[in-house]
């Protein structure tokens, strides 16, 4: 019985649909239809975030092609967001998510030393030489190491800042390279 056929009869009452008939624009709460096909969310293509950042989503890669000095902002950014994102109230004492995460035992700590260590591996990426990068890894392992000691390591990630002293090794070290 085809849809014609069934209000032609009268029984309006009855739905019986099969799987084409059912098939139809599909329609978010707004009352916009959602184009069919691969995903086509509001999360699909590519996107310019803040400060150039580039998403591209189709490619899974959520930073996409970045350019040289774009990644150096996100490296530096990140820095600042480990080290140096927030102020203790009343006081000038700045510190970051590497230092909250520091809060929690032994798992905190190794979380926030393999934060730092993708900032070491985007500066390798970035073509610092040997001596950069075991400046930078030596740098890791003190803040590592002596972070793992309660109360006192905690204290000393706020003060040390690895990954400020990082940023600024790897730029220091860029501003010396033709461009």
């Amino acid at each position: 019985m085809t849809s014609s056929s069934r209000r032609a009869s009268g029984r309006a009452s009855e739905a019986h649909f099969d799987a084409r008939e059912a098939r139809g624009p599909v329609i978010d709460q707004d009352g916009r239809e959602i184009p069919q096909g691969p995903f086509q969310g509001p999360f699909a293509g590519t996107f310019e975030g803040p400060g150039g950042l580039r998403f591209d989503v189709h490619a899974a890669n959520l930073f996409g092609n970045l350019t040289r000095e774009q990644r150096i902002a996100r490296l530096e950014a990140v820095a600042k967001l480990l080290d140096v994102a927030f102020v203790l109230p009343g006081t000038n004492i700045r510190y970051g998510i590497d230092g909250i995460l520091g809060l929690i035992p032994v798992v905190g700590d190794l979380i926030a030393t393999a934060l730092s260590l993708w900032l070491v591996r985007e500066a390798r990426a970035l073509g610092a030489p040997w001596h950069v990068v075991t400046r930078m890894l030596g740098n890791v392992a003190v803040e590592g190491v002596i972070g793992m000691v309660p109360v006192a390591g905690d204290a000393f990630d706020v003060l040390f800042r690895a990954n400020m002293r990082n940023a600024k090794l790897l730029r220091r070290w860029l501003d010396t390279q033709p461009r």
